[in-house]
């Protein structure tokens, strides 16, 4: 499919693990989301250079995989390498599609689209240790996380001769995150807005619409969830609070979050701007679509209680070839020192 006139897609009956909702990008391979997001990129904008675009990508990977200088790599298990790039590819569909959509007084351009997409390239940056730091995994980052990626933004733009959005691009990162109320993010054009809001909204229909979401909940969010004091925390008076007990637990409240994540940030915050994808679909929504079969699924094994029928194990794509031990042990580690210092 030729991503950057895509029509009515074309679902493959068994799609794969590691690709995107249309099943013909394969979203753990920097390689394959370059080629697609330049098409897009290429066909919106024909007289652009791409270089920053690709620029933007190969430091994207250098980062992730551990080899940039004076960073690990990526370790959290949730959000890995192909999070980052299913939101990338989502954020390239919804920038294109918006251009297509509106007037051209509201259209952002291609320079704050290349700066829209390296946001949502290094939204999650912040989840990445540096050399030294004296935290085990990048989880313990999760209430920081966006802070410490406009951070790297703060470095990485210069590199790409887009120093002078830096202003824009440290508050408009916070679309994606909680560290900040968006009522806070004070920027002066509407357009920064709106690329805030192509950015959260990519972020959240690309992991909701991963075919292991609800996989990826219970397995490696919710150990993410534990680490980060999110799951299960200590109150001032001393005593435990638990808010998911454990992944199947997480499961159970998903269905929740998801309908108020829909409610609050898509429609809500956010202005249903997952609507901008509907040009390059022929009128449809292929993310939405998958978000709602996974709904309907998840309620079907909560009504059955039959959790094997969850049964995908995908691929992580961290720098630990390994990870998932490494993160259930800390998991562990922490649970047992938080229940036992009761």
């Amino acid at each position: 499919m030729n991503a950057a006139t895509q029509t009515r897609p074309s679902f493959a009956r068994h799609r794969r693990n590691d690709f995107d909702v249309t099943n013909t990008v394969q979203v753990s391979s920097t390689a394959a989301v370059t080629a697609a997001v330049c098409e897009l990129f290429a066909a919106q904008w024909p007289d652009e250079s791409l270089a920053r675009l690709r620029q933007t990508l190969a430091t994207f990977d250098a980062l992730f995989t551990g080899r940039l200088p004076g960073y690990n790599g990526v370790d959290t298990v949730y959000h890995d390498r192909q999070h980052s790039l299913d939101v990338m590819l989502a954020m390239a569909r919804l920038l294109v599609g918006h251009e297509r959509s509106v007037g051209a007084a509201e259209r952002l351009g291609f320079e704050r689209a290349s700066i829209g997409f390296a946001l949502a390239a290094f939204h999650d940056a912040g989840y990445i240790r540096e050399l030294g730091d004296p935290i085990p995994n990048g989880a313990l980052y999760t209430s920081s996380h966006v802070s410490r990626s406009a951070k790297f933004l703060e470095h990485f733009l210069p590199t790409i001769g887009m120093a002078h959005w830096i202003p824009m691009a440290t508050r408009v990162v916070h679309y994606s995150g909680y560290e900040v109320p968006f009522h806070k993010i004070d920027v002066a054009d509407p357009r920064d807005h709106r690329v805030g809001h192509l950015l959260g909204t990519a972020d959240l229909i690309a992991q909701m619409s991963d075919r292991c979401y609800l996989e990826k909940c219970r397995d490696r969010l919710y150990p993410e969830f534990v680490l980060a004091g999110t799951a299960t925390a200590r109150t001032q008076q001393g005593e435990v609070q638990v808010r998911y007990g454990s992944g199947l637990d997480l499961l159970r409240q998903t269905p929740n979050f998801v309908d108020t994540m829909m409610r609050e940030r898509l429609d809500g915050q956010f202005g249903s701007a997952y609507r901008y994808l509907e040009p390059l679909f022929d009128g449809e929504n292929p993310y939405l679509l998958a978000i709602r079969q996974h709904m309907s699924f998840l309620q079907r094994v909560l009504q059955t209680e039959n959790w094997r029928l969850l049964r995908r194990n995908p691929p992580i794509f961290t720098h630990d070839p390994n990870p998932l031990p490494s993160v259930r042990q800390l998991m562990l580690l922490h649970l047992r020192d938080l229940w036992g210092n009761r």
